[in-house]
């Protein structure tokens, strides 16, 4: 494996970690009741479905610098001179806003003391996020909670800082599961021209707005990165093609486009939907075989894409994206 930062789709978990990996995440019933999260790796346990019926996926981050490790509050950590990664997990006792609350500070407290000021990409796995509690659809209580750390911690909440993200719900009594990726240096927010940014969405949404950026563009010794956030069928802030789960994929993948288009305006990159990574978020079981035909369709073959049951942030939404560029690894080393 090369230095530059790569992603690295395992079947299954491995007997032993390399040294070269920085943090994982696994997907699956199987994975959530049979991982030891004390170990030095940190582990984000996201307990769900796989939409081709495999029995967990370990989606790992690698790269090939010394690291250290450590925890600190609900927040495990490893980290090498140029990336971090944090995953933190927190039942849910008082409320959904309170836990989200709680993760994120302890994800930015986790950052501090290691002198990463910037988040690049958060994934956050929330339980049941469409529905109700204290009289507020669970999302929106999130959103609260995120914000409320953000704001808490000296971060901003628009703008050029704020990090890529996506918000997916996992099985009814699962932990808020949150994890991230840092650097040092700060990376350039990417916005769909087709959008409006999330951060500005009207109070219809809810009392607070998402805050996450569309994209995030990071440098690794001057070779981009790019993190594509949790992209749906929306343009403007409205769901489009309500019901039809082929046209919000072309929608979505529309979206996708739009924001290469905006990365290779700003940064002179040369990204394709054929260059990305994938994974696709799909509500229904029954669905997955039009997304995965649309994707592919897309990228004139089929990507690597991973595919997982998930409910989206909004009721109305069939299927969720989010995509990765990295830079390309070494001649010789695994992808």
């Amino acid at each position: 494996m090369g230095e530059a930062l790569q992603l690295q789709l395992l079947p299954e978990r491995p007997a032993a970690w390399p040294d070269d990996v920085l943090g994982v995440a696994t997907y699956g019933s199987r994975v959530a009741s049979g991982l030891d999260c004390a170990e030095a790796v940190p582990l984000a346990v996201i307990d769900m479905p796989i939409a081709d019926h495999a029995p967990d996926a370990v989606e790992a981050w690698r790269s090939a610098r010394p690291m250290r490790a450590g925890h600190i509050g609900d927040a495990s950590w490893r980290a090498n001179d140029a990336w971090m990664f944090v995953a933190v997990q927190v039942e849910e006792r008082a409320s959904l806003r309170s836990a989200t609350e709680a993760a994120y500070r302890s994800l930015f407290e986790a950052l501090a003391t290691q002198d990463y000021a910037y988040p690049v990409r958060i994934w956050n796995y929330i339980a049941d996020i469409n529905g109700e509690s204290d009289g507020l659809e669970r999302y929106r209580q999130f959103n609260i909670g995120r914000q409320s750390a953000f704001l808490g911690c000296g971060r901003d909440v628009s703008g050029d800082s704020v990090p890529a993200a996506c918000a997916l719900g996992t099985r009814p009594g699962a932990p808020l599961v949150v994890y991230a990726l840092a650097g040092r240096t700060a990376p350039l927010a990417i916005e769909n021209p087709r959008q409006r940014s999330a951060y500005h969405y009207p109070s219809r949404y809810g009392p607070r707005a998402p805050t996450f950026s569309r994209a995030s563009l990071a440098d690794w010794d001057g070779r981009p990165a790019l993190f594509v956030s949790g992209t749906a069928s929306i343009v403007g802030h409205e769901t489009l093609h309500v019901g039809d789960v082929a046209e919000q994929t072309r929608e979505t993948l529309r979206n996708i486009a739009a924001l290469l288009d905006q990365t290779r305006r700003v940064r002179g990159t040369a990204w394709d939907l054929r260059d990305l990574r994938y994974k696709a978020y799909v509500r229904h079981a029954a669905d997955v075989a039009t997304v995965r035909a649309e994707i592919t369709r897309a990228c004139g073959a089929e990507p690597d894409c991973l595919y997982l049951l998930a409910d989206i942030c909004r009721r109305d939404l069939l299927v969720e994206i989010e995509a990765v560029a990295l830079p390309a690894a070494e001649a010789g080393c695994a992808a």
